[in-house]
């Protein structure tokens, strides 16, 4: 693999905390897709990992809740027909779940007030509107 990759500032994936496990991949490659260990599943123990900082990890489940099995991730790649790309888009796709799911959320939106001269205008213009229409009925017109 082509270094650490790295989920958000200076929190990496350990290495030592990946599970990798190889089979063979559908799709192209003629015979030599009998013969190869090309897919890639990656595994990576979310609940019991010390690499991630603790509001991380407990923001990371509650988001991730739904696709982890017994508190673990997996990914899957297969791809490209090499097991080395297969490997690095599964640390990518992996990288990028957790630093999606450890982002903080966003800032509550502030309620914006209407200006009281927008909207005195707003309901003075509607008046005006209704006083036009009322006039074009033809009552009164003996």
């Amino acid at each position: 693999m082509s270094g650490p990759h790295v989920i958000r500032g200076s929190v990496v994936l350990p290495e030592a905390e990946l599970v990798w496990r190889f089979s063979r991949s559908s799709g192209p490659g003629g015979q030599h897709v009998n013969t190869s260990d090309s897919q890639v599943e990656l595994r990576f123990d979310l609940a019991g990992t010390q690499a991630l900082p603790e509001v991380w990890k407990e923001r990371a489940l509650e988001r991730l809740a739904g696709r982890l099995v017994d508190g673990v991730l997996t990914v899957r790649a297969s791809d490209h027909r090499s097991q080395w790309r297969n490997r690095e888009t599964a640390a990518v796709r992996l990288a990028g779940l957790l630093a999606e799911a450890t982002a903080p959320p966003p800032k509550a939106r502030r309620k914006s007030r209407i200006p009281r001269g927008i909207n005195e205008r707003r309901l003075r213009e509607k008046k005006q509107r209704g006083d036009t229409k009322r006039g074009r009925s033809g009552r009164g017109w003996d």
